[in-house]
Parts: C-alpha cells; sequence; structure tokens
C-alpha cells in the first residue's frame, strides 16, 4: 500500500509540473514529425530504387547568365531597374523512365534583385542599418530609390520531360516544369539614390531582408550530345519568389506625420539563360 501511495503521489506531483495539455501538445508534435520524417524516407528510398532500376543519372554544371527585378503589392512602392547576374552551381537528373527525370542541384545565384522607387513622403525601408553614421537622416523623401543586390545558395527541385525526332537523335527537346528552389541569402549589399544629400552605395543589408527564399519556375531548351556521355544544354529558365524578400517598411503620407508600419509584399522575378554541360 505504501508503494502505492508513493506511485500515486509522484504521479500527481508529474502531473502539477507538467500539465497534461502540454505534454500531449509534444507529444502530438513529436509523433507529426516523425511521420513526415518516415515518409520523406518512403519516397526517397522509392525514388533512388527506381533510379537505380533505370540506371539513369546525369551530373552536370552550369554556368547561366540571369537578368532579374523586384516587384511589389503596393503602388507606391514600385519595381524600376532590373540586375543582371549570373547562377553557378551543380546539377543532377535522375531518371526514373525513359524521358522523365527527378531534377536537382546546388548553385549559387549572384547579383539577384533590382531597385524600389518609394512614392511616400516619407519612407523608412532600412532600419536595422545603421545609416546615420554617414548621412544626415534615415527617413528618405519622395521618387527615392532602393537598389538590391542579394547573393543566394538555392536547391532547386523539379520534373523534367525530353523527346526527339528519334530515340538515337543527337539532339533533344525538354521543359522543365514545374522547377521549386529554395534559397537562402549570404550577402545583401544595397545603394541608395535618387537623393540630395543622403545617396550611399554598398551598405550591408542583409538583416533588411528575409534569409530564406521560395520561388516556382518553369523552364524549356535544347540538349545536343556532342560526345559520349557529354551533352550540352541551353535554354530558358523562369524563376518567381512567392515568399516576401524584404522585411516590413515604416512609411508615412504627411512630410511631417509620424511613421507607421507597412507590410508590403515584395517579391523577385528572374530569367536564365542556361548553359549547361551534362556527363
Amino acid at each position: 500500500m505504501a508503494k502505492n501511495l508513493d506511485f500515486r503521489t509522484l504521479n500527481r506531483l508529474h502531473k502539477k509540473t507538467c500539465p497534461p495539455s502540454k505534454l500531449d501538445f509534444y507529444l502530438q508534435q513529436i509523433t507529426s514529425t516523425m511521420k513526415k520524417i518516415a515518409l520523406l524516407l518512403f519516397f526517397t528510398s522509392f525514388l533512388l530504387a527506381e533510379v537505380e532500376a533505370q540506371k539513369g543519372v546525369r551530373f552536370g554544371f552550369q554556368a547561366s547568365p540571369s537578368w532579374s527585378w523586384i516587384r511589389t503589392n503596393e503602388r507606391k512602392i514600385e519595381g524600376v531597374s532590373s540586375n543582371w547576374g549570373v547562377k553557378l552551381g551543380a546539377l543532377g537528373e535522375f531518371y526514373f523512365a525513359d524521358n522523365y527525370a527527378i531534377t536537382t542541384g546546388l548553385g549559387f545565384g549572384f547579383n539577384q534583385g533590382g531597385s524600389l522607387q518609394n512614392g511616400y513622403a516619407q519612407f523608412k525601408p532600412w532600419d536595422e542599418s545603421d545609416l546615420l553614421e554617414e548621412i544626415p537622416s534615415d527617413v528618405f523623401g519622395p521618387d527615392s530609390k532602393f537598389h538590391y543586390r542579394l547573393n543566394y545558395v538555392e536547391i532547386p527541385l523539379g520534373l523534367k520531360m525530353r523527346g526527339g525526332s528519334n530515340e538515337d537523335s543527337r539532339t533533344k527537346f525538354y521543359a522543365e516544369a514545374p522547377i521549386f528552389t529554395l534559397g537562402f541569402v549570404t550577402k545583401g549589399t544595397g545603394d541608395i539614390r535618387g537623393t540630395n544629400t543622403q545617396n550611399l552605395e554598398d551598405i550591408d543589408i542583409k538583416n533588411e531582408v528575409r534569409g530564406m527564399s521560395l520561388s516556382w519556375g518553369f523552364g524549356a531548351g535544347i540538349e545536343y550530345e556532342f560526345a559520349t556521355n557529354a551533352t550540352l544544354v541551353t535554354g530558358l529558365v523562369f524563376q518567381k519568389q512567392f515568399t516576401d524578400m524584404t522585411r516590413s517598411e515604416l512609411v508615412s503620407n504627411e512630410p511631417t506625420g509620424d511613421l507607421s508600419k507597412e507590410d508590403s509584399k515584395a517579391t523577385f522575378g528572374n530569367i536564365a539563360l542556361r548553359i549547361a554541360v551534362f556527363f
């Protein structure tokens, strides 16, 4: 009986220190996460088994010029110019059928972004950067421009379909859709233009943008097998971000009014001329 009382006492103490509602919540979270991991492992194992059965794996490298721009959902913050950049990295194609493959890779997108022009009477977009060390005010007037130059590490995942005039043709056409890309900002540099006394260049704005990016896209092009197990690939790839690139700005429609938070959404678009070699 004493042992039973001791056990019950310990059980009551446990419930007081860890309420059942919180414990149940944590257990549900752990169970949900484990289910997702198990599903991902099952899918990956199935995919690798299919790839191994087909023996269709290709790896390559790309060096692709790109053109990017920024757009917002706020009419007073307008995208006005674009950036020329480049995408470099490794690519992989895992064929689960003769002309169908899962594509992925690891790459770098350099100098992505563009410029935004302010239409508010007062505008403070970069409140994390200590601009007051170099300019008299970090609040900007109408027509001021803010140029973004961002570098990303990118992990794409897509579905590729290809075909040619016949099975033995050296030239094939391909389409890749959809392409989902996970990106992480490695460097952010900004310029301020269009002002009288507040223009600046090469500002560190990494903390002014969101560190992670999700985007979707599609592409199409031509493959040419110029040697045994060596294929040149060229085509166009469109990429559109659907997560917000910027953090909140402070704005006012009055020249002397108080600033308020503006949660406008800014996203970048990108078109790349893919130039790659697969082996």
